[in-house]
């Protein structure tokens, strides 16, 4: 699967820009050196009063065009109030600063980084960490449970989020907790428990080396090494959760066995199994939306579905035709893996049911939140997964007191890809809740 790019959590640029004094402050912060200068620059853009092209190298606009940026401003707007002005710049380097940017409803921190000390445009720009304000002019509805409820309503498709002890109720629900939503990579959770099923029985080890498996397609980087390569089970499943190497998956699930990762998510209490049966690998699910016998597949019962998987072939098939096949949604309500809210929290419950910390260790390698995000959690691990038209963010987490909780978003929309930002900023929000 294409790699979730949790960018809610992480509005990340590489942009270049000149700025130019616009009022009283941009003229006090040119006095105090580049990095005060570019950091009102940066409001200055998120008013409208400042264009991309004066701001961001033009490395990060070949890459994120001004119509994203403005997108992006939207969004920010929408969920924070408008910007307020700069809070704070903390030099990092003479070229890096950590700076806090004030909106109506939030502080966003993150980093800035400046191409070079001449015109200073910027090369890179983080947002990572917004944090509610809960007064200021702004209240409960707006900052809280209400205000996060109207926000994913306006999202186009179908939304569901969670966000709660996995032994208790929730302290956030939205849409229906019992629909199926399409995971994208966050699939791969159900191979990495039974992974681990596999180990605490000694049909595997994490120390086992084991020969990397045929090529999948991106993300990931085993699809570059030769086949045969010799890896540790370990390895291969952290990269499988880490940065969602595909071929990782598909390695791990031909050693497991297919039918072995199908008993798990089964013995997990899944609600509807025969959705995602047969369980697939990376690989079958890009060729079965590239080639053209997709809707053949989804139309058939599961007998018939094993068999055309074993006559799949697609050797010739490329990155890029699977790329242009992949450009907007392809029976995203068919060939997928699924599960429901209540069925991740079924599936987060066995896999702390297994206390491996070689599986914990492998989860948190990645966890998408800040260092002030983790604030009140002895632990976070995460899994995404997106691919047009889906988008699956989930976190697992433990408070201070030893309690496991469930952070997870589903989006599914038919017509167009989602926006992913859009909802990782929705689930900072969220997360704020408690």
């Amino acid at each position: 699967m294409v790699r979730a790019i949790t960018a809610g959590l992480l509005l990340a640029f590489s942009v270049p820009t000149v700025a130019h004094a616009q009022d009283a402050a941009t003229q006090q912060a040119a006095e105090a050196g580049p990095l005060d200068r570019r950091a009102q620059d940066v409001v200055g853009w998120l008013r409208g009063d400042i264009a991309p092209g004066d701001l961001f190298t033009a490395e990060f606009l070949s890459q994120i065009p001004a119509a994203a940026l403005e997108q992006m401003n939207a969004q920010l707007e929408s969920q924070f109030g408008a910007v307020v002005g700069v809070e704070s710049v903390e030099t990092v380097s003479p070229m890096q600063a950590r700076i806090a940017i004030r909106f109506e409803r939030a502080i966003g921190s993150g980093t800035m980084i400046l191409a070079d000390t001449g015109e200073a445009r910027i090369a890179g720009l983080q947002l990572s960490d917004f944090a509610p304000i809960a007064g200021s002019g702004a209240s409960a509805d707006e900052t809280g449970a209400e205000a996060i409820a109207a926000d994913l309503a306006d999202l186009p498709g179908v939304v569901a989020a969670w966000f709660g002890p996995l032994d208790g109720e929730p302290i956030f629900s939205y849409g229906d907790a019992d629909r199926q939503f399409a995971l994208g990579s966050a699939f791969k959770l159900y191979v990495l428990g039974a992974i681990g099923e596999a180990v605490a029985e000694g049909r595997l080890r994490w120390d086992q080396v084991v020969p990397v498996g045929q090529a999948s397609f991106p993300s990931g980087i085993t699809q570059n090494w030769p086949e045969g390569a010799p890896a540790t089970v370990q390895t291969l499943a952290t990269l499988m959760i880490s940065i969602s190497d595909n071929t990782a998956t598909d390695t791990l699930i031909r050693q497991v066995g297919r039918e072995r990762v199908e008993e798990f998510l089964r013995r997990t209490g899944h609600s509807a199994p025969e959705r995602t049966l047969p369980f697939l690998t990376t690989r079958e699910m890009f060729l079965l939306k590239t080639l053209d016998v997709g809707p053949t597949y989804a139309a058939t019962d599961q007998d018939e579905r094993r068999a055309m998987l074993a006559d799949l072939g697609g050797d010739d098939v490329t990155t890029e035709q699977v790329v242009a096949a992949l450009a907007e949604p392809v029976l995203v309500e068919d060939i997928e893996w699924f599960a429901s809210m209540e069925d991740e929290r079924k599936l987060l419950r066995s896999l702390i049911a297994m206390n491996d910390p070689t599986l914990f260790d492998i989860l948190a390698v990645s966890p998408q939140l800040s260092e002030k995000q983790r604030a009140g959690w002895s632990y976070a691990g995460f899994k995404g997964g997106s691919e047009p038209g889906v988008l699956n963010l989930t976190w697992l987490l433990k408070d201070e007191a030893g309690r496991w909780h469930m952070l997870a978003a589903s989006w599914l929309d038919r017509q167009a890809p989602v926006d992913n930002a859009a909802l990782g900023l929705i689930a900072v929000r969220i997360l704020a809740l408690r």
